[in-house]
Parts: C-alpha cells; structure tokens; sequence
C-alpha cells in the first residue's frame, strides 16, 4: 500500500487535523465528523420526536452491535455495551464464583482499569493475585507471566497494549495457553481496539473491555464488553436492570430472573443510545479502511518515527519490533523530562503525552508520515 493512502482517502474527515498534529490517541480521542453527525442527528430526532422514534434508536444500537462484532470477528450477541473499561471488567470480576484459594494472574504494570477490579475481588473473596514484574516499572515477560499459573488459577488478565510502555502482548499465545487449562483469558483491549486487528476466535480470548474514547475514535461513556460463549456460563450479572431479562419489554416485575440471552443482559437498563450510535459511525469507518491496512499504516509511521527518534540520541522503551508493532510509541531522553517535551511540543500544535517518565506517541490512520517529520523536527535534541 502506497504511503498515506488513509489520509489521502480519510483526513478531511477529522477538522482536528487542520490545527493540530494530534498524535494523544492512547489519551482521548477527536471525533471524526460522520460520528458527530450521526450523534447530533440521534440528539435532534430526540429534541424532535422524543420516544416516538424509540424504535429507530434501538435499530441503531442493534446495527453498531453487528459492526463491532464485525471488527473483532465475533457474534453480535456476544457484546455488550457499558460505561466504560472499568465497568466493564468489574462486572466480569464480580461476576465469577469464586472460591477460597483460587488465583488470579495478572502484571504490576497494567491501567488501574485491569487492577483494581481484580484487587478488590481478592481482598474479599479469599482469591490471591499473583503479578508478575512486581516492582511495577518495565515490560512484561510472557514466560514469567505463565509460570504464575497453576491448577487454581481461574482468570489470567492483561492489557493487550499496555498503556505506559507501548508494549503488545502476544494475546494469541496466551490465549491458547489459557484454552489449553480452562482458564479465563481476560483483556483490556483499549490501547489496541480501533487501530490494531484482533479475531476473538483465533486469539483464544474470552472476555475483552474497551472504552470507546481512545482508539476507537468514540466518546467517553461508552465502552464494548465481549463475552465468548464459554463466558457467558460462567459469569453471572450482579448489576441486573430491567433490560437484562428476556421480555423485558413488557414491563412485568417477574419473581424470578430469566436473563437474556447473550451479552447484553450485563447491559441493565437504559444505555447511551448517542454516543452507542456515534460509536457505529467510527467503527464503520474502520470497516471501510480495512483493519489490515490501519494496523499497516501505524507500522509504518512507528517505524518512521522510532529510527528518527533514536537518530536524534532518545531511547525507546522497549524494542521496537516492527512485526508486534502497536498503536503507541514511548521514548525518552537524557537531558528533558518527558513532561517539559510534551509542552514544548503542545506550544507547537503537537499533542502528545507523558505517561510516568516515557513522552508516549500515538497516532492514527488518517495521520500521515509529513506529520511525523514534523513531530521529528520539533523535538529538543
């Protein structure tokens, strides 16, 4: 594929593009503009017709289901939508019986978003954590996270891109590891969802939770929860609402709770059917520019950027593996703080991130390899 040929064919989409170099997509998000019609128009048909056009809004939600199922090779029934990544992983922590002396497997460098559900789990429910790197600084070995695992071990859980680093996981092995020992293979796929290609199948995952604002170019208060089938047995609801019974929709108390089939009975009650819909709009536009061909492109501008930045005397944090490339790259440097490079960039219109003592760069398709010459000229060296 000819260099740019996303931007060439999606930038004028993203007015964003026109002031900034934006390249904070591991942060928050820009919309691009299908996504915010879809949103306004979902807002004026409300402003408008009120719960006339309830029906309408419910073929939206059913439709950006199907297309998000579509984008990780999965069934529609297997998704859910929910508030964001924490939500969506404590509902499936809480959900699991758990017994005295099982274990959890996981690394001392994920978001608190893959921790703190687990760590409260644990502190009730007479579970061990088992965490690998535990000094919390560094990259995960896949070898060391393993050999934590034993025949109590019920849920391994990791960050397909870890937030801080930059580092992808090789969720494949690790899934067919867990596969292999009927364990639960949980991830946090928020770092990679939306610019990297994933097959829930192939990869052997059973559960994912990704909040819509980071990659997958949505907005906040949203977020996608996939539950394989296996996991649908196994994790039960404990925040149950009126939407997560069958025949819900005859508005009779039951006294006993027959929940819906598949993912949306951990849904509960009432969503956010506009940013549910703006997150339709962004998805199809991953669609239309083919998956294979984003991750591509943001190969190709980490490798441009990673050789420019270590010409310029920065350290990358982790190697820079072209074929387990992901969405983010971390650097440092010897004489500036990854916070005074990120404001001197942003006083150029370059928006990047700090995150602990790593200057984190994250584009997307519609950026383009002239923007990363400019973030390259732009660093203090």
């Amino acid at each position: 594929m000819p260099a740019d040929s996303l931007p060439n064919r999606f930038r004028s989409l993203f007015p964003i593009a026109e002031k900034y170099v934006y390249l904070n997509h591991a942060g928050a998000a820009p919309l691009a503009m299908p996504t915010r019609d879809r949103m306004v128009k979902v807002l004026d048909g409300i402003m408008m017709h009120g719960p006339l056009i309830a029906d309408e809004l419910e073929q939206l939600q059913c439709a950006t289901r199907e297309r998000a199922a579509r984008l990780v090779h999965a069934q529609a029934h297997q998704i859910a939508f929910l508030r964001n990544t924490s939500d969506a992983i404590s509902m499936i922590a809480n959900g699991i019986q758990w017994k005295r002396g099982d274990n959890i497997v996981s690394s001392a460098v994920e978001f608190p978003a893959n921790a703190y559900p687990w760590s409260r789990v644990a502190a009730v429910s007479g579970v061990e954590m088992r965490i690998t790197n535990p000094e919390g600084r560094g990259l995960i070995d896949i070898e060391e996270l393993l050999a934590l695992v034993d025949e109590r071990t019920r849920v391994v859980t990791v960050s397909w891109v870890q937030f801080a680093s930059g580092q992808r996981l090789d969720i494949r092995r690790i899934g067919k590891f867990c596969r292999e020992r009927n364990i639960l293979f949980v991830v946090d796929a928020i770092q990679g969802l939306g610019a990297l290609q994933i097959d829930v199948e192939k990869d052997f995952v059973d559960c994912f939770a990704a909040g819509a604002s980071k990659f997958l170019l949505g907005t906040k208060g949203v977020s996608l929860l996939y539950m394989s089938d296996k996991a649908l047995e196994l994790v039960q609801p404990t925040v149950v609402g009126w939407t997560a019974v069958k025949e819900y929709s005859d508005y009779i108390t039951h006294t006993t709770i027959d929940f819906r089939d598949g993912a949306a009975r951990f849904e509960g009650g009432a969503l956010n059917v506009v940013g549910i819909c703006g997150l339709g709009e962004a998805i199809d536009l991953f669609l239309n520019a083919g998956p294979e061909n984003i991750e591509r492109h943001l190969a190709q501008l980490g490798s441009h950027v990673t050789t420019g930045l270590l010409e310029r005397g920065y350290q990358l944090v982790g190697k820079y593996d072209p074929l387990a490339a992901s969405s983010i790259i971390v650097c440092t440097h010897d004489r500036y703080s990854a916070e005074e490079i990120c404001s001197r960039l942003e006083r150029k219109n370059i928006i990047t991130s700090a995150r602990h003592e790593g200057l984190r760069i994250s584009p997307h398709f519609y950026n383009t390899h002239g923007e990363m010459d400019t973030l390259l000229a732009s660093l203090p060296s």
